[in-house]
């Protein structure tokens, strides 16, 4: 009895050794959007959440679609997917994985409150075939569905009836809910606890169906605002891991043994977007938009020093652009990444041509805590703007603050990124984007900057199957959006993490998803 027990201890001690606890520190820089999936289309708290959540399909590290939720699929017509669903999968609180689960979360996020309907362009059903397979319909033959699923997440249809959730919530207009606290997945880690602006902690999951690529027990995900404070606290180990180094400090923490970093430029590429309705929000122009004569669009455009940007605020890490798409994305061509010049002079022209020789005022709209080195870039060309006559009344806040004036189209100019997620093809900005409101089409078209010819472009590319024909349509309508001004790209965005020394081994793929289930600890 007594060798037995010994015996037992011994293995237990092996054990215990080779799945020590450990915990990864995460220092953000901003807090997700809720705890929501569907609160809000924004790539980064998606990414946050996918932890917890997951979908029917999911993109591998690099960015390869493989089966998650589901275990297989087929086409049994053009316009009918079938799916086979994974068996013996649990959510995190104990319920089973079926069918119901499936069509219960997509009416969820396809209703028509769902800030993130945009993200399935082509949904039109789904049915229940048994408690492991469904079909979904769509439109029309569509080639990007399972692009499209790797954004979908899936709830607990029992978990949202107890609690009142089975309608969507939506941050940006401060529409809450259970679902904004509380989480219920079938992802590698569960909500242990939260703390809104923070701490928010994660937990292994020990009943998660697929086999750990990590060996981590506990992520203390912390959002820290300052980019002083993030640095310093990953200096001296009070976190672990960020996934937004800034960009000034990326020499110092280079410099550290302790330190890694991993640098590259991600899909996201920045623009400014206008207000293009019939009236500005914010200006000393009562009757009418200047914004939509094009030849103010152009001055705009050309009062712009692209490369003192690129150099001041960007540290010179971004890739200077004249596109809407990264070059990685479908519907991408060379052509689209000539500029107009920088043209001070020519500025002040178009200005006087268009009626406005002293200038106007606007409201310009940009985050402090969105897209990388904002509040610089920002700044940077608000000043030149001045300088061409323009008056723009820069208003930087957090995104929580500035998000709802955006959805509800409270302001003349802002910033933009946009990544292409999870499509990962140039249909997504042109969709979502650049298309009129319809349906789920122009679900970010926050300026009425529809065009007709765009939209008739992008509904032909969306029921599209050859793919060559199918670019080209996309091509065409960025053309559109290009010749006429509708936008002024900047470039496609860099992109930092940096992680300490206890931090073995990490995936950073060019989505700038970090995906910890894919992370290794000391």
């Amino acid at each position: 009895m007594k060798k037995a027990w010994l015996l037992a201890a011994v293995a237990a001690f092996a054990l215990n050794g080779a799945v020590e606890a450990k915990t990864l520190k995460w220092g953000a820089s901003r807090e997700i959007a809720s705890l929501d999936p569907y609160s809000y289309g924004e790539t980064f708290t998606l990414a946050v959440l996918n932890h917890v959540y997951e979908g029917l399909v999911r993109y591998t590290g690099d960015l390869k679609i493989e089966p998650a939720l589901a275990e297989s699929w087929e086409t049994v017509t053009p316009t009918t997917w079938r799916f086979k669903l994974r068996k013996n999968v649990k959510f995190h609180n104990g319920n089973p994985f079926t069918a119901d689960d499936v069509i219960a979360s997509l009416a969820r996020v396809t209703h028509d409150t769902s800030p993130l309907k945009g993200n399935l362009p082509a949904y039109k059903s789904s049915k229940k075939i048994d408690d492991y397979t469904v079909e979904l319909e769509v439109n029309g033959p569509y080639p990007l569905l399972l692009n499209d699923l790797t954004n979908i997440f899936i709830f607990d249809k029992e978990w949202m009836e107890a609690n009142n959730s089975l309608l969507p919530t939506d941050s940006g207009k401060g529409v809450k809910g259970y679902a904004t606290d509380n989480a219920n997945g079938t992802g590698p880690f569960k909500i242990e606890s939260r703390r809104v602006d923070a701490k928010t902690v994660f937990a292994r999951n020990p009943d998660w169906w697929d086999k750990p690529q990590h060996n981590i027990d506990v992520i203390e995900f912390t959002p820290i605002t300052s980019s002083s404070t993030r640095v310093a606290a990953l200096l001296s180990g009070e976190i672990d891991y960020t996934n937004v180094a800034p960009l000034q400090d990326l020499p110092r923490l280079s410099a550290s043994p302790e330190v890694k970093v991993l640098q590259t430029n991600e899909l996201r590429s920045v623009f400014f977007a206008f207000n293009l309705t019939d009236k500005l929000v914010e200006s000393d122009v009562k009757d009418k938009n200047p914004l939509k004569d094009i030849k103010v669009r152009e001055a705009l455009y050309r009062a712009i020093d692209i490369d003192a940007v690129q150099k001041r605020a960007m540290r010179g890490l971004s890739r200077n652009t004249g596109a809407l798409v990264a070059p990685a994305i479908p519907g991408y061509e060379p052509s689209q990444d000539e500029r107009l010049p920088f043209d001070l002079a020519g500025a002040k022209k178009l200005l006087t041509e268009a009626g406005y020789p002293n200038g106007f005022s606007f409201l310009m709209n940009c985050q402090s805590d969105s897209l990388v080195n904002e509040e610089e870039f920002c700044q940077a060309v608000a000043a030149m703007w001045s300088r061409a006559g323009f008056k723009p009344n820069l208003s930087l806040a957090p995104r929580s603050q500035q998000t709802p004036k955006r959805v509800k189209g409270e302001f003349d100019v802002i910033s933009f990124g946009w990544a292409n997620e999870p499509m990962i093809d140039a249909y997504s900005i042109l969709v979502q984007v650049l298309r009129s409101k319809s349906g789920t089409g122009g679900v970010f078209n926050w300026g009425n900057w529809g065009d007709p010819r765009i939209d008739a472009l992008v509904d032909k590319a969306g029921v599209e199957l050859d793919t060559p024909k199918r670019i080209a349509l996309m091509q065409e309508a960025l053309k559109i959006a290009k010749a006429e001004q509708l936008f002024i790209p900047l470039h496609q965005q860099p992109m930092a993490w940096a992680m300490r020394s206890t931090v073995a081994s990490t995936v950073q793929a060019s989505d700038n998803k970090p995906r910890l289930w894919l992370t290794m600890m000391k």
